[in-house]
């Protein structure tokens, strides 16, 4: 063999090294970024308790037991007059609570709308949901006038009548029914200022190089305070009274949390959400949307933008403080406040 082709299959030689070297670093560089396997955040099941809004990011270790001792919302009664329509139910003798509850209809929807029954405990005084083994002298039944599916309409309105007089039918009342136009256009005003004033965030951060996998993305997420929701691929910020609505909420793709082996899906961007008129404002939900959203950019290598994709920057996210702060007056004036039980029902 000559030296020109001695030569010719050196160059080969190391022109085929540098090729497999080269796509062993592209492969390692485009690679998902993996949990650390020693990390606690890592642990599923663990759960937690979010953490002070004053606060920076906490190891959630010493909160595993966080929502055995969490309280429970106050219960109240369902129904209210600045959301509802009510009609009253008159009966002329005590009704126990086990045939007030046999009376009841087997759905408790009329059309889009919800529908309650209650009765007036003469143990409490106060209306409440039929409970088996008490006596009940009145009763009053409701539809919400709107939510976010739309105002009550006439068809709404007249399903409501039919359910209502069947109930008292069945315990021997006398229902009296509001004038229907009226309602209904009680319900679409209601509706009205319901969207106008309804508010639903969310930022996006996207990976500015190498992607994640879901376990990455928990790992961090939960260094925050956030846990394993229900839905694959959706994580919640909890509130600090069980049953309420979380205060945040993050998404990313459930494809890739369902996975055969999640570890090996490449995940480029997640999703942080506030429901505005689900939580109340002094849990200052907006500025620990924007606080997390910073954290995770930094320690994950991603940037904050909107849902077209443009960065936000500082201007931008101030601007959108100012606007919500108008936007709670708002409900705070229509009795309405957000994360309140009237608030919440109609913004859902």
């Amino acid at each position: 063999m000559s030296s020109l082709q001695n030569s010719l299959a050196l160059v080969g030689g190391l022109t085929l090294v540098g090729v497999v070297l080269y796509n062993f670093w592209t492969a390692r560089q485009n690679a998902p970024r993996q949990a650390d396997p020693d990390s606690a955040a890592q642990d599923p099941g663990l759960q937690i308790h979010e953490p002070d809004p004053s606060a920076g990011p906490k190891d959630p270790s010493f909160l595993d037991d966080a929502l055995d001792v969490l309280p429970v919302p106050d219960k109240k009664p369902p129904l209210d007059a600045l959301i509802d329509v009510i009609a009253p139910i008159e009966v002329d003798a005590a009704v126990s609570g086990d045939a007030a509850l046999a009376a009841l209809p087997a759905t408790r929807r009329v059309g889009t709308k919800p529908f309650a029954v209650e009765g007036l405990s003469d143990t409490s005084g106060e209306w409440e949901t039929p409970v088996a083994g008490r006596r009940y002298h009145s009763f009053q039944a409701g539809v919400q006038l709107a939510n976010r599916v739309g105002p009550l309409n006439e068809i709404e309105f007249s399903e409501f009548v039919i359910k209502a007089q069947a109930f008292a039918d069945a315990i021997n009342g006398a229902p009296e029914f509001p004038d229907m136009l009226e309602e209904v256009a009680r319900g679409r005003e209601l509706d009205q200022f319901a969207s106008e004033h309804d508010a639903q965030l969310s930022f996006t951060i996207c990976a500015t190089s190498s992607a994640w996998s879901p376990g990455y993305i928990q790992q961090h997420a939960a260094r925050w305070g956030f846990v394993a929701g229900v839905i694959p691929g959706r994580m919640v910020l909890a509130a600090p009274v069980q049953g309420l609505p979380p205060i945040l909420s993050l998404s990313f793709d459930s494809q890739a949390a369902m996975a055969d082996d999640p570890a090996l899906s490449a995940i480029r961007e997640f999703t942080l959400s506030l429901d505005v008129p689900q939580v109340p404002r002094d849990e200052h939900a907006f500025a620990r949307l924007r606080e997390a959203a910073r954290i995770l950019g930094n320690e994950m290598d991603g940037v904050i933008t909107d849902g077209a994709g443009h960065a936000l920057t500082d201007d931008d996210l101030n601007a959108i403080a100012a606007d919500l702060e108008q936007l709670y007056d708002a409900l705070d004036q229509r009795e309405l406040s957000a994360g309140s039980p009237q608030a919440r029902r109609l913004f859902s």
